[in-house]
């Protein structure tokens, strides 16, 4: 663990783990790098994973700055520059796979392999109404109200019936969780304004798009969406799963990833 300080004075919290090609594991929106804990052991044996929490989440700096997906995905490029990765395998989640999308469009020298797992292309009528909701919850009720209505659309039904303490957070756990909601909510206005719709047939990276059928907060026309307009990409939809499928279906998830990316190069 250790930290990265950006040219503007804010610290990048991250961690390196493993050993073989690079693989940079991205999160969502929360920007907490804790999403992938179950994957990391695995990925690790064959590669070398580095994490970190996104500017302004986690351990990383609070920073009141105007967020944008650019933003953080020159948040990435000064991590790898400052590990010495010239290029290095991508696996976003959500927000992450919105940073994906922008660094394989904008400096394809530095992604190899591209993974995008239940992310979006452009804001449609759905996710502005999904994020407006979310945002005025967050405004006008708190950070626990917040969290336990978006642990029911983030995670599948099975998932909260098997685990109902993940909706069930407690206003004091919610704020250990969200530090400062100003940040989140000028983290939820970038997302919304994020649209790469039309470079996409620019992305050279192999690439790997996942999605579930029942993803409340990316719905699959979104996974189908990218998996048409990246060339070449190969496309999976998991029957179930939810949002965070990564976790309520981590085996086969996982099994998808590493097939993809121990494939031999074409």
């Amino acid at each position: 663990m250790a930290f990265l300080e950006l040219a503007s004075g804010d610290r990048l919290w991250y961690e390196v783990v493993g050993e073989g090609p690079p693989l940079l594991l991205v999160p969502g929106l929360t920007g907490l790098s804790d999403f992938f804990a179950p994957h990391v052991r695995h990925f690790a044996r064959t590669h070398r994973v580095i994490l970190h929490d996104h500017r302004g989440c986690g351990r990383s700096s609070l920073a009141r700055i105007d967020y944008s997906v650019e933003q953080m995905a020159g948040d990435v490029l000064a991590l790898m520059d400052h590990l010495g990765l010239e290029r290095a395998h991508l696996l976003g989640h959500s927000t992450g796979g919105a940073i994906g999308q922008t660094l394989a469009i904008d400096h394809p020298e530095r992604i190899d392999r591209l993974i995008l797992c239940a992310t979006w292309t452009a804001a449609d009528g759905w996710f502005r109404l999904l994020f407006q909701n979310r945002k005025e919850i967050l405004e006008g009720l708190g950070p626990g109200a917040y969290a336990r209505i978006s642990a029911l659309f983030l995670n599948a039904p099975f998932w909260v019936r098997l685990h109902p303490e993940i909706a069930a957070v407690s206003d004091e756990e919610a704020r250990r969780r969200i530090r400062d909601p100003e940040i989140l909510l000028r983290r939820i206005k970038a997302i919304l304004a994020f649209d790469r719709r039309a470079d996409l047939h620019r992305v050279r990276a192999p690439t790997l798009v996942m999605g579930a059928r029942d993803d409340m907060v990316t719905p699959v026309y979104f996974t189908e969406e990218l998996g048409r307009l990246i060339p070449g990409a190969e496309t999976v939809i998991l029957p179930d799963g939810g949002h965070f499928f990564p976790v309520a279906r981590e085996a086969a998830f996982r099994a998808h990833v590493l097939r993809f990316l121990n494939a031999p190069t074409a």
